[in-house]
Order: C-alpha cells, then structure tokens, then sequence
C-alpha cells in the first residue's frame, strides 16, 4: 500500500507543473469569458453588472459580427483544402530521389519560419497598386492597375493567397515525416502485384497518411479562425469589412471599443465553433485512421 500510494503522489507529482499551467492558461481563461460574457462593460461611472443573455441578443442583431463569421468560413474553405493539398503534393516532390531536393525543402519552409508581420509586410509590397510586384506583372500582359487589397472582390482572396503561402510548408514538414515513416516493403508487395501509382497511393500511401491528415486538418483549422496580424498590417478589416475575419472582429471589440463582455460573448462563440469543428473532424475522421 505504501509503494502504491507512494508511486501515485509521485506520479501527480510530476504532471502538477503540467495540470497548473493547463488550468491556469486554458481553463481559468475559458470559464472567465463565460463568466464576463454575462456581464456588462464596466466604464469610469458605472461598474459592471449581469445582463444575462443581453450580449448574445445584440449579438444576433449585429450584421458586422455575421459579416465577419461569413467572411471567416469563406477564408478557411479557400485555405484548408489548398494549403493541405499543396502540402501533400509538396512532401511527395521533395520525398523521391530528386537533385536538389534539400534546397526545395529549405525554400518550402522558409515561409514558415517568417513572422508573421513580416509575411504582411511582403505581400502589402506584391499588392501595392501601381508600383507592387504583382502590378508589374499583370502590367506586362495588359492588365489595367487595380487596388487588390482596396476592393471587395480582391481583398479577401488576396489574404488567402499569403495564408496559403505561409502554411503550405508548414504543413509539408508533418507529410514529409510520415511519408519516410512508411515501409519500402509495402510499395514493393504493391509493384510485385501490378499495382500502378494511382492504386498504390489511393491503397496504400494515403491511408497511412490518414493520421497525420487528420493532425494537419486539426491545425488548418484552428489556423483558419485565428488569423489577426496580416489583416491588422494589410487591409485592417476593409473594405467594408470584407476581410474582417471572427477573431480580428473580437480583437476590434475588446481593445478598440473596449466592450470587454461584448467581446467575451464573440469569444465564447469562436470557441464553440472551433469545439463543433474538432468534434466532427475526430467523429468522422477516427474511424478512417489506420494507426500502426
């Protein structure tokens, strides 16, 4: 009894660092918006008080906030499939027996390591009307100059367009790991039975890839709905809002209109979508995993 007790307080012993740091930076935090999401804005002569579900209410009546969720679930349809496709079609390239390949790994993820400001900063470059990168161009073929990042039609895209860039080698890295951990013997049964390249991969590469699509699609996920610092440096939510994202919208709530239970209400909603999303991402994909 003595061994058995002593082997469980040294067990909590050693997740305590761990179980504090979780409690005090995930869960404190998320039962606090709940908690503050009920509540008012306090201000200079009025201290905060319950209002119930009144943030929820003016939540639903708010086009902004429904813009922005909108806007938000366009931005990750058009950067999830793609950065994820690249990605595994990048990690197949640089995975065979290719001259260079350790030259066109480094430039696929240097994007990655790039902060994030500085990524906006590049692109503001490329997009700037006139004398842009990107202007130059289309200039060349007879295209007239335009404001990519000044038009409700552009704008949005052009955000998806960097997130791509940014992620897609992020991404590679994870595919790259798991391609080099499947067994050569398994692509040699396969050409021993006729197996052409489509079949091998639709049999055999792909759903051993599965756990790590679904580690990938967990990430480009959470990625996709937490985007703030190229819209604050590239477009600051414009035109119209047409590129303010969910959690740029909260950002703009709580720190420029400083409505501290207002935003509170949009955390909590951001949190649910992003808890809806990993419950069906792991209900529907768990049972397509092949683990080894």
């Amino acid at each position: 009894m003595k061994n058995r007790l002593a082997a469980q307080v040294h067990g909590w012993l050693l997740l305590l660092p761990a179980v504090v740091l979780l409690a005090a930076f995930t869960h404190y935090p998320a039962v606090a918006t709940l908690w503050n999401s009920f509540y008012s804005t306090a201000k200079p002569n009025r201290p905060s008080a319950f209002s119930g579900l009144d943030n929820y209410r003016e939540m639903a009546n708010d086009p902004v906030f429904w813009q922005s969720l909108t806007n938000n679930l366009w931005f990750a349809l058009g950067t999830i499939p793609v950065s994820i496709a690249l990605a595994l079609l990048m990690a197949a390239w640089v995975n065979g027996k290719l001259r260079g390949r350790t030259f066109l790994r480094l430039a696929y993820f240097v994007p990655t390591v790039l902060p994030m400001i500085a990524v906006a900063n590049i692109w503001l470059f490329f997009f700037t009307p006139q004398y842009g990168l990107l202007e130059q161009l289309t200039g060349l073929i007879g295209v007239p100059n335009q404001y990519w990042l000044g038009s409700r039609e552009t704008a949005l895209g052009c955000l998806i367009v960097v997130t791509i860039w940014k992620e897609a080698g992020f991404f590679m890295i994870f595919y790259l790991a798991a391609f080099q951990s499947i067994s050569p013997a398994l692509y040699e049964a396969a050409a021993l039975e006729g197996a052409g390249r489509w079949t091998v991969f639709r049999r055999i590469t792909f759903p051993l890839l599965m756990p790590t699509t679904l580690f990938v699609l967990v990430n480009a996920v959470i990625n996709s709905f937490r985007l703030v610092d190229h819209i604050v440096v590239m477009t600051k939510g414009g035109p119209d809002n047409t590129t303010s994202l969910l959690l740029y919208y909260i950002y703009e709530v709580a720190f420029k209109f400083w409505d501290a239970g207002y935003a509170s209400a949009l955390t909590m909603v951001l949190l649910v979508l992003l808890g809806g999303a990993a419950i069906l991402q792991f209900g529907f994909l768990e049972r397509r995993i092949h683990y080894r």
